[in-house]
């Protein structure tokens, strides 16, 4: 935020700790154009968010549970969204980041097998593959 106010750009930025009601007035001005930029942490943004004002999503902390970040990314493609919305995940080479997205990866091929895949790729499934897609769990 303050690298921000640096660069001349007005930011919001909301944490778990903002109170909801806090929260809606941000998200209100935010979509009626008050500030450059809304900072929220993964997790805190991951619900009760309609960000129509959006037009790029920039995920930097990632998360092991892809369908997360694919949550907090959906702020922003909402019902009344005007503009064409980009996603930029940024992930640094040699980085827990990098480690996430591979195990990312994995847990998505697993579950295309699941969903889309025939009896004999069914029956290669292992012990591990299915507890890795049935551990649903999340941090909060």
């Amino acid at each position: 935020q303050e690298e921000f106010a640096k660069l001349g750009l007005s930011s919001f930025y909301l944490r778990g700790s903002t109170p909801p009601k806090d929260r809606l007035d941000m998200v209100d001005a935010f979509n009626a154009g008050e500030r450059d930029v809304f900072l929220i942490s993964l997790k805190a943004g991951g619900t009760g968010l309609n960000l129509t004002g959006a037009d790029t999503v920039i995920l930097y902390d990632l998360w092991w549970n892809p369908a997360v970040e694919e949550q907090a990314a959906g702020r922003a493609h909402r019902i009344g969204q005007q503009k064409v919305v980009e996603v930029w995940r940024l992930i640094a080479e040699g980085t827990i980041e990098e480690r996430i997205d591979l195990l990312q990866n994995e847990k998505r091929e697993l579950f295309q097998k699941v969903i889309s895949g025939n009896e004999t790729q069914i029956q290669q499934l292992t012990e591990e593959d299915i507890r890795m897609i049935l551990s649903g769990e999340q941090e909060g």
